[in-house]
């Protein structure tokens, strides 16, 4: 589970659930923004931060879009009307980028995988998905070599602005 408390929102910590392992993984080509279909518990827990995006991926049936295997915690206060952790989740998109989606998702080697699960200004929860293609593994040492670089250039500079 992550959940990045930057921003404030009156008072409350901003949700910014976020799947690390996409990046590292598949190379983004598009995002989209998507509504979610969710129950009231669903909602109350994400408010909470307590969700996770590992191993989740999206999954077209009947011509709709499903985000399979999320992680939302069962609310704690949650009665008999609580909802499963894992269950199979709606997302909300025009037809237009459904079509769109669709096609380019059965090209070989392409997959449609969530980024995040935020809340927008309205209060209603989105999750950011993305058409990726997956990393071959020289790709991935190659990003692995760019972040090591790149935190060794932020650690020379923070080291440098003492003296």
């Amino acid at each position: 589970m992550s959940n990045n408390n930057k921003k404030k929102n009156n008072g409350k910590p901003a949700v910014n659930i976020r799947n690390k392992r996409a990046a590292f993984d598949y190379e983004v080509l598009d995002t989209y923004v998507a509504g979610m279909a969710l129950v009231g518990t669903e909602v109350k827990s994400l408010r909470e931060g307590k969700a996770g995006l590992t191993d989740t991926f999206c999954l077209f049936d009947k011509g709709e879009l499903w985000l399979k295997n999320a992680y939302i915690a069962e609310y704690f206060y949650g009665t008999y009307n609580n909802h499963n952790a894992h269950r199979d989740r709606k997302l909300l998109l025009s037809r237009k980028e459904l079509r769109g989606l669709e096609n380019d998702s059965k090209d070989v080697g392409m997959t449609i995988v969530p980024l995040r699960i935020f809340f927008n200004d309205r209060g209603f929860a989105k999750v950011e998905i993305a058409l990726c293609r997956g990393k071959k593994q020289f790709d991935k040492r190659d990003s692995i070599k760019e972040k090591e670089d790149k935190r060794a250039l932020d650690r020379a500079r923070k080291d440098f602005g003492r003296f």
